[in-house]
């Protein structure tokens, strides 16, 4: 009797390999896409949104140099990250909010690309543009250690925050003539 148990399971299992195979026969699965297709419905990987950081770290890094062409570049670089964001890494139930926010991004950084030479109009851009990828990390989460710094004199003195990947302070609102000015008010973890 165990021994017919044991052979029942061992031909289903056999069975439910054939069928799978020939189900996947046209199609290259893996079961980590498999996987990565499953958990898509409920969670967002992380690293979905990491192309549009590396522009946007960039483009901040060029602001607080005080480098207009070269925030211009990283807003290029920004928009080609948006293009090749992985949007499969993106729950379905948090697309619609995902593209309102890329469109949003896609026009800020046009205007940074766009307006090389015009160092605070690039800036008066980065403020919207940070507002909008804070709200990314929010909804999508961090990929990587992030941290969001205040400076309470950019923005007409209103405040304004941006996103760094360090804790050092580097001012992208002001470059050289206050490029320590800010704090620390949020980290961010993958």
């Amino acid at each position: 009797m165990k021994n017919i148990k044991i052979q029942i399971i061992a031909l289903v299992l056999i069975v439910a390999t054939v069928v799978s195979c020939n189900n996947s026969s046209n199609k290259d699965n893996s079961t980590v896409d498999t996987i990565s297709v499953i958990s898509e419905k409920t969670e967002v990987r992380k690293d979905g949104i990491a192309p549009i950081l590396s522009g946007y770290l960039a483009l901040n890094n060029a602001l607080a140099a005080d480098n207009s062409k070269g925030a211009a570049e990283a807003g290029e670089s920004l928009l080609s990250g948006l293009e090749n964001v992985d949007m499969n890494s993106i729950a379905a139930n948090k697309m619609k909010q995902f593209m309102e926010l890329s469109a949003d991004v896609k026009e800020n950084a046009e205007h940074i690309r766009d307006n090389a030479g015009k160092i605070d109009h690039q800036r008066e851009h980065l403020e919207f543009l940070s507002k909008d990828v804070l709200d990314l990390i929010t909804l999508l989460g961090a990929p990587q250690k992030l941290y969001q710094i205040h400076c309470p004199m950019a923005s007409n003195e209103k405040g304004a925050d941006w996103i760094s990947d360090s804790k050092e302070v580097k001012n992208p609102y002001f470059g050289k003539d206050m490029l320590t000015c800010g704090e620390v008010v949020k980290e961010f973890k993958p």
